[in-house]
């Protein structure tokens, strides 16, 4: 899977990722696979091992905003219900990899508005949430996540706050199970299809674990990094830059 004359400048960067993604509720294997993309990883290796990774930083996510009872059921609930379903349905599909790579550069899009400041604001007053959007919404998302690979937290929390379903820390802690939970679904409808797992995702597991927990416990004292934010998101640009146009 490596490049040795490139893992040094991977490692770091994939490090970074799992900090901040962790630090606001998500996994983060869009952005997990936007370094992929650019170090020219396989489409076969970059939708699980994207997966895999989503999983363990997402539940060291959830758990930090757990303790802290960030947590709504009711909130959470009526996404998943349909999402589940959706994001295994969605990992069976095979696409070809450059139509692959051209949804994966469009969603890019939302964790790059994300980290600039665009979407996903706080929100002052909350709202009950409607059941039947909530189930529209999540399948939706769940079937994109499981056909990209991606646990669909990016796209879900700016749509949360932006119907006052929810204020920022009960998004990013609802997000968080979320992608957790597509996650799984997701990996498990990549191994009905025989899917085959590299031994060295092992590694980039023990990386972006560390990360994960340093920012989801940074979270919880308000830590906030610009600098990285925009580093991140400049990783991002040119990942989606490279995706849409090769």
């Amino acid at each position: 899977m490596f490049d040795l004359d490139l893992i040094w400048v991977f490692i770091p960067l994939l490090f970074i990722v799992a900090f901040l993604y962790s630090s606001v509720g998500h996994g983060g294997a869009s952005g997990y696979l936007a370094l992929m993309a650019l170090f020219s990883f396989s489409p076969n290796l970059m939708k699980p091992s994207a997966l895999i990774l989503n999983i363990f930083v997402s539940f060291i996510s959830f758990y930090q905003y757990y303790k802290g009872g960030y947590f709504n059921w009711k909130l959470f609930l009526p996404f998943v219900v349909s999402s589940i379903p959706a994001s295994f349905l969605g990992a069976t599909i095979s696409l070809d990899p450059n139509v692959y790579k051209k949804i994966l550069g469009i969603l890019l899009i939302f964790p790059i508005l994300k980290l600039f400041g665009f979407i996903g604001k706080e929100t002052e007053q909350t709202k009950e949430v409607q059941w039947s959007w909530a189930l529209l919404i999540g399948g939706i998302i769940g079937f994109l996540s499981g056909m990209i690979g991606i646990g669909g937290g990016i796209i879900l929390s700016p749509i949360i706050l932006l119907l006052h379903w929810g204020n920022m820390r009960q998004t990013a802690a609802v997000s968080a199970l979320f992608i957790f939970t597509n996650s799984i679904s997701g990996l498990a409808g990549l191994l009905s299809k025989g899917v085959q797992i590299s031994s060295d995702i092992y590694v980039l597991v023990l990386i972006a674990v560390s990360g994960g927990i340093l920012g989801a416990y940074y979270a919880r004292k308000k830590f906030s990094n610009k600098t990285l934010k925009q580093i991140l998101a400049i990783v991002l640009v040119i990942a989606c830059i490279k995706l849409l146009t090769t």
